[in-house]
């Protein structure tokens, strides 16, 4: 049969090339990290050191015994309870003052308003490293050094920015009549905010959480220097200090932390990803 119109992009041949071939190896570069760190954190420690007589790509006689120093000898799950007591805090801080933020520079009309969301943009822009030594000055004289209010309260100078950048590009997107409308029969801007923009900017709120959530559990600079106790260290310092004896690796439970380590990020991508991408394309089209 004679094909019509666009009915020739449809043909096997030509999906299996344009959609499923890059389609798998786009899956296979994002998944073999994490392939690479299952085998390893099961590989005994003669296969790990003798990748000349032994498949690097595979477990001859796996074990759990590098799982099990990391859960049962080790403070692994206090580690985890302060990267995500840390996390959840700083990103619960960062939002309440982006959304504040943001609907500020967007709603209120006055002078300036455009450059200050610009300014809040750029701000961004500017590396961690330039901000470590006068946030280490803060910390050090207010009594900070070595506790978790070290990180909590200094994430945010890196998760303001983004997330209300993020949020007044949503914001503008939401009908301004709404807010016409409720202003007219007396409403407050506390209630305007509160029952009818933020409900109808849910979608935002998650993609913001989500980023500054991330953020705030793969941190590595602040959590390296702030907190020197290693039963107060977060996931990421901790693993690469702990499981680094001078020049031994110990790969097995070092593999087997990172691994564990991401789950709880992949869980959150995993249940909200529809919500982060609606929101990152809606204000991207601001």
């Amino acid at each position: 049969m004679s094909q019509t119109g666009m009915d020739y992009l449809m043909s096997t041949p030509r999906k299996v090339v344009t959609i499923y071939v890059p389609l798998a190896i786009i899956v296979f570069v994002l998944l073999f990290p994490f392939y690479w760190m299952f085998i390893t954190s099961i590989k005994p420690n003669e296969q790990l050191v003798n990748l000349d007589v032994v498949n690097p790509y595979w477990v001859v006689a796996p074990t759990l015994e590098h799982i099990w120093e990391l859960l049962f000898e080790t403070p692994y799950l206090s580690w985890m309870w302060n990267t995500m007591m840390i996390a959840l805090v700083a990103t619960f801080l960062s939002i309440v003052a982006s959304v504040l933020a943001a609907y500020a520079i967007v709603r209120l009309r006055y002078k300036g308003a455009q450059w200050i969301g610009g300014a809040i943009f750029l701000a961004y822009l500017v590396p961690p490293s330039i901000l470590f030594i006068p946030l280490s000055l803060i910390v050090v004289k207010y009594g900070l050094w070595d506790t978790p209010w070290a990180l909590i309260l200094t994430y945010p100078t890196i998760l303001i920015p983004f997330s209300t950048w993020l949020l007044m590009g949503y914001f503008k997107s939401i009908p301004f009549e709404l807010e016409e409308c409720a202003l007219i029969d007396g409403a407050s801007r506390w209630q305007i905010l509160t029952k009818i923009v933020l409900p109808l900017a849910v979608p935002g709120l998650i993609s913001a959480g989500i980023f500054a959530f991330t953020l705030c559990w793969n941190e590595f600079i602040y959590a390296l220097t702030f907190i020197s106790t290693p039963e107060k260290k977060t996931v990421p310092v901790a693993i690469i200090s702990e499981f680094v004896d001078g020049d031994i690796y110990r790969w097995g439970s070092l593999m087997a932390g990172a691994l564990l380590g991401s789950v709880p990020v992949a869980i959150v991508y995993m249940f909200f990803v529809n919500y982060y991408v609606s929101a990152m394309t809606g204000a991207v089209k601001e």
